[in-house]
C-alpha cells in the first residue's frame, strides 16, 4: 500500500492546480497542501492548524450519526440543525404536549429531555491510515466472498482493539472505492438530551414546499447536551450524569458577516459519486432513482391519507415522514438537472480519456487493464440483481423487519463474538436495542399495513417466474393477487403477532434460536421460514462484492495517477467522515427561477411568506410572537442596516451534502456564523457532477438564531451560556 498512499499524497499536493478552488470535501490532512488555497480565499488561521483533530476549532465539530453538529459552551451545549434534532423532537411529542407543534425550551438543567433511543454524540479524537492492515498479502491473493470475509475479519480485529478503550467507538472507513482504509476513533457520548427546539413554524417554516428552495426563511436549529458520568466518562441516561466539558467549543461571531466573505464548513457529508464508472452514473439515473422517486412519492401520499385527521398517527409517521419527503424532492431534483444534460455523455468521455492513458503505455495496461473490463462486468452483475429485487425493499411490513432482525441476532449470538457479522457484535447491542425500542412511538399499524399491501400488490404483479419462491411461501402469496387479497392475509398475520408491544418485542432480545423455532407469533415465523434465503441473498451479493473490490479499487488507483499525471488533485468522495469545505456568501445571478439570487434573506421575507395554519398545508405558518417582535420592529443588536432588518438565511458556495446538515459555517477566524441546512434543488446534482457556477449551501444566519432566541422564545439561560450578552 505505500505507493498507493504516495500517489494520494502526491496528488493532494497538487491542489495549486484545482479546476475550481471551491470545489471539494476535503480529509483534515489534506488541508496543509491546498494551504495555499485557503489563504488565498480569506482564511485568517494557520491552514495547518485544521488538520489536527483534537485542537481547535476542529475539536467542537461533532457527529451525531447521520448529521453534524458543534459544541457552544464549556457545559456540552450541542447546536445543529432543528432536522436533525426532529427524531428527537417527534419522538417526545403526543397529542397533548405537541412539542412538534410549539417547540421546547428547558429552562433548567433538570428540564433537559431524554433524546429519541440511540441518539449519540460522536467526537472525533483520532484518524489512523489501516490500508497496510486491511489489505496484507495473505487477503490481496483471495477473491469473492473470502475476500470480502477477510476484509470484514481485518475491520472486526483493529476495531476490537481501538475499542478496548472504553467509551470510545471506532469504525474503518473505505476511501476511494475500496483502496485506501482508515481507522477513525470516536469518544462516544450516550446521554443525550433535548435542551431546545423552536416551534415548528420557525424550525421546518416553508416545510416541503420551501425544501431546497431559495430565497428561504426557516430557523433550522435546536440544541442538544451531551451527559457523561460522575466520573466524567460516558454512561448511559442517569439523574446523576453531568454535562460534558469538551476540551474546546466554538463562539459566536465577533464581527459581521458579508456578502463575499470567507467561510468555511466542517462536517461530516454522507456520500458523493463523483469518482463513479459512466456504467454506474446511467444505471442510477435511468432505473435507480426514478424507481425510488416513484416508490417514495407513492409512500408519502399513503401516509398522508391514512394519518389524515389522526394527529396520533401524524406524530408517529412525522420522522419517517420527514426523510422520505426530503429524499424524494432530492431526488427529483437530481433526476431534472440530469435529464436532458450532458452529463452522461461528458462523464464517458472522462472515463474513455482515462482508459486511452492507461492502454498508450504497456505498464500501465497490465497494471490497470484487467481492473477495468473486470469492475465494468461485474457492476453489470450487481446492477441486475438490485434490478430484479428492488421492490424487495419496501414491501416488508415494519414489524415482520423488526422480526428478521431479532431473529438475527439471536442467531449471531450463538457465535463467538469476533465471529459474528459486522453490526451484531456485542458493541451492536445497545443500538440494536434502541431500534427496537424506538418503535414504541414511531410505529402506526394502520400506515404500516397500506404501505405493506400496495408494495406487495406491485412485487405480485411481476412475472411469476422473477419472484422470490421463499417470500410467496412464507407470505402465503401468489403471483397476480390483488392488494384486498394481499390486505386480508396481512390482517392475519398482524392478528396473529404480539411485536406491536415494547415489552414483548423487546423481550426477544434475550431469547435463543430455538425459542424463535418454537414461537407461534406470526412475524416470529416468518422472520425463521425467510433466514435461509436471506443468507444465500447475503452470501451471494459477499461473493460479488470480493470481486468487485479489487477490481473497483484499481479503476480508482488507475484515476488518481492519470490526474497525477495531469498535475490535477484528487480528493475522495464523501463518505461520512470528517471533511472541510470552503468558499464565500454569494448569492447567484441567475438562480433557477430566472430572478438573481441575493445572498441573504430578511425577517420581511418570513411575514410576505406567512399563510396561518390553513393554507398552504400549514406549512408557512410563523408563531404569533414572531409575527408581533418583526411588526415591533424589536431587532436589537441583530439589525443590519444594509438589510434593514434581521438576516434569516444565507447563500454561500460551499461544497457540501447530506451529513453535512448541522455543520458549524465559520468566518475566517473560526468564529460561528451559521448553520449549513440545505441546498438548491437545481445544484444537488453536485452529488454526481459539480458546476460551481451553481452550486449553492444555504445557511440558517446565526444572527436570526440568537434574534429569535433572544426575543421571541427568551431562551436567556442558554444565550448565557454561549456568552451572547
Amino acid at each position: 500500500m505505500n505507493r498507493h498512499s504516495l500517489s494520494l499524497l502526491a496528488a493532494a499536493a497538487l491542489a495549486a492546480s484545482l479546476a475550481h478552488a471551491e470545489e471539494g470535501m476535503w480529509m483534515p490532512k489534506q488541508l496543509p497542501q491546498i494551504a495555499k488555497a485557503l489563504k488565498a480565499g480569506g482564511l485568517a488561521m494557520d491552514p495547518a492548524k485544521l488538520k489536527e483533530l483534537t485542537q481547535f476549532p476542529m475539536g467542537a465539530v461533532v457527529s451525531l450519526g447521520g448529521c453534524t453538529a458543534s459544541f457552544v459552551s464549556p457545559q456540552g451545549l450541542v447546536v445543529t440543525n432543528h432536522h436533525c434534532a426532529y427524531g428527537s423532537i417527534q419522538y417526545n411529542s403526543r397529542p397533548d404536549r405537541d412539542l412538534l407543534k410549539n417547540g421546547f425550551y428547558a429552562t433548567t438543567l433538570a428540564d433537559e429531555l431524554p433524546a429519541a433511543p440511540g441518539s449519540r454524540i460522536y467526537v472525533t479524537v483520532d484518524m489512523k491510515d489501516v490500508s497496510a492492515d486491511i489489505l496484507n498479502d495473505k487477503t490481496r491473493a483471495l477473491a469473492g466472498k473470502a475476500r470480502t470475509d477477510a476484509i470484514e475479519a481485518s475491520e472486526k480485529r483493529l476495531v476490537a482493539a481501538c475499542e478496548a478503550d472504553a467509551g470510545h467507538r471506532c469504525n474503518v472507513y473505505s476511501f476511494f472505492g475500496g483502496l485506501q482504509f482508515q481507522l477513525i476513533k470516536q469518544l462516544e457520548i450516550r446521554d443525550v438530551r433535548l435542551v431546545h427546539a423552536p416551534a415548528t413554524g420557525v424550525g421546518l417554516f416553508g416545510g416541503d414546499a420551501d425544501n431546497w428552495v431559495w430565497p428561504r426563511h426557516t430557523g433550522d436549529y435546536s440544541f442538544y447536551r451531551a451527559y457523561v458520568g460522575p466520573d466524567g466518562k460516558p454512561a448511559e441516561f442517569s439523574k446523576d450524569n453531568k454535562p460534558y466539558q469538551p476540551k474546546f467549543h466554538l463562539k459566536m461571531a465577533s464581527s459581521p458577516l458579508n456578502e463575499g466573505d470567507f467561510v468555511m464548513v466542517a462536517g461530516y457529508p454522507g456520500r458523493t459519486n463523483r469518482h463513479r464508472l459512466p456504467t454506474e452514473v446511467d444505471f442510477a439515473f435511468g432505473f435507480d432513482q426514478p424507481a425510488k422517486i416513484k416508490a417514495y412519492g407513492e409512500s408519502i401520499e399513503l401516509i398522508k391519507a391514512e394519518t389524515a385527521g389522526r394527529r396520533e398517527g401524524e406524530i408517529k409517521m412525522a420522522a419517517r415522514m420527514q426523510g422520505l419527503q426530503n429524499t424524494f424532492k432530492n431526488y427529483s431534483g437530481q433526476q431534472q438537472s440530469y435529464d436532458g444534460s450532458d452529463i452522461l455523455a461528458r462523464k464517458t468521455a472522462e472515463f474513455d480519456r482515462l482508459k486511452a492513458w492507461v492502454n498508450a503505455s504497456p505498464e500501465r495496461q497490465q497494471r490497470y487493464g484487467a481492473d477495468i473490463a473486470a469492475a465494468e462486468s461485474l457492476i453489470a452483475q450487481r446492477q441486475a440483481t438490485v434490478k430484479a429485487e428492488y421492490l424487495m425493499g419496501y414491501m416488508s411490513p415494519v414489524l415482520l423487519s423488526s422480526a428478521r432482525q431479532l431473529y438475527e441476532i439471536a442467531n449471531e449470538r450463538a457465535k463467538p463474538d469476533a465471529e459474528r457479522k459486522s453490526g451484531f457484535q456485542e458493541r451492536d447491542l445497545p443500538r440494536l436495542r434502541a431500534a427496537q425500542q424506538s418503535l414504541e412511538r414511531r410505529y402506526d399499524e394502520p400506515t404500516d399495513k397500506r404501505l405493506a399491501a400496495h408494495f406487495l400488490a406491485q412485487y405480485l404483479a411481476q412475472p411469476a417466474a422473477t419472484l422470490n419462491a421463499a417470500w410467496l411461501n412464507a407470505l402465503g402469496l401468489q403471483a397476480g393477487q390483488d392488494e384486498a387479497a394481499i390486505r386480508a392475509r396481512l390482517d392475519a398475520l398482524y392478528a396473529g403477532s404480539q411485536l406491536a408491544d415494547t415489552a414483548q418485542r423487546l423481550a426477544w432480545l434475550g431469547k435463543d434460536v430455538a425459542a424463535f423455532k418454537a414461537s407461534d407469533d406470526a412475524f416470529i415465523k416468518l422472520a425463521v421460514a425467510l433466514y435461509e434465503d436471506g443468507e444465500r441473498r447475503e452470501n451471494r451479493d459477499k461473493e460479488l462484492a470480493g470481486k468487485l473490490q479489487k477490481a473497483y479499487a484499481g479503476v480508482q488507483q488507475a484515476m488518481i495517477d492519470y490526474h497525477a499525471s495531469r498535475g490535477e488533485a484528487v480528493y475522495p468522495d464523501a463518505n461520512s467522515t470528517l471533511r472541510i469545505s470552503f468558499g464565500k456568501v454569494q448569492g447567484r445571478t441567475p438562480g433557477s427561477d430566472g430572478s438573481n439570487w441575493t445572498a441573504f434573506t430578511t425577517l420581511r421575507g418570513i411575514v410576505a411568506k406567512h399563510r396561518g395554519p390553513d393554507e398552504a398545508g400549514g406549512e408557512f405558518n410563523a408563531p404569533a410572537e414572531q409575527l408581533a417582535a418583526i411588526k415591533a420592529r424589536d431587532f436589537g443588536k441583530y439589525y443590519v442596516k444594509g438589510l434593514d432588518s434581521v438576516p434569516v438565511n444565507f447563500l454561500s458556495t460551499l461544497d457540501t451534502t447530506g451529513g453535512n446538515s448541522g455543520s458549524p459555517v465559520l468566518n475566517k477566524n473560526a468564529e460561528l456564523v451559521g448553520l449549513l441546512f440545505d441546498g438548491t434543488l437545481d445544484a444537488v446534482i453536485s452529488d454526481w457532477d459539480f458546476n460551481p457556477k451553481m452550486v449553492r449551501s444555504i445557511c440558517v444566519d446565526a444572527r436570526y438564531m440568537l434574534w429569535q432566541m433572544s426575543k421571541v422564545d427568551k431562551t436567556t439561560r442558554l444565550l448565557e451560556e454561549m456568552g451572547v450578552k
